[in-house]
């Protein structure tokens, strides 16, 4: 039976899953975030919840990126400002940051 690591190496091997996992890579990055800031706060998932006004299964959902939809802009900014942050979205070009990065 294969570990996880080696189930994982092999999956990745092929083109199509290494496509859709650094895909979801840039979402769970920028999910990380979130609960980076809130450790540091020292903040629980009730606490933010509560400050937000929903629920903690809510936040539970929102920062393992397992929700049937994505959260809103919306619910974002207030994540981040009940953290005392300021959500900023930027729209990066694929090929400028590309032809940078070689």
């Amino acid at each position: 039976m294969l570990t996880h690591k080696e189930l994982r190496a092999r999956a990745l091997k092929r083109p199509d899953v290494k496509l859709e996992y650094d895909q979801l890579d840039e979402e769970f990055s920028f999910l990380d975030e979130f609960l980076e800031a809130r450790s540091a706060a020292g903040v629980t998932q009730a606490e933010i919840a509560e400050r937000i006004g929903t629920t903690q299964s809510a936040i539970a959902r929102l920062e393992s990126g397992r929700g049937k939809h994505s959260p809103s802009v919306a619910t974002l900014q207030k994540y981040a400002l009940a953290l005392g942050y300021r959500l900023e979205l930027r729209l990066i070009n694929k090929m400028e940051s590309q032809k940078k990065s070689r």
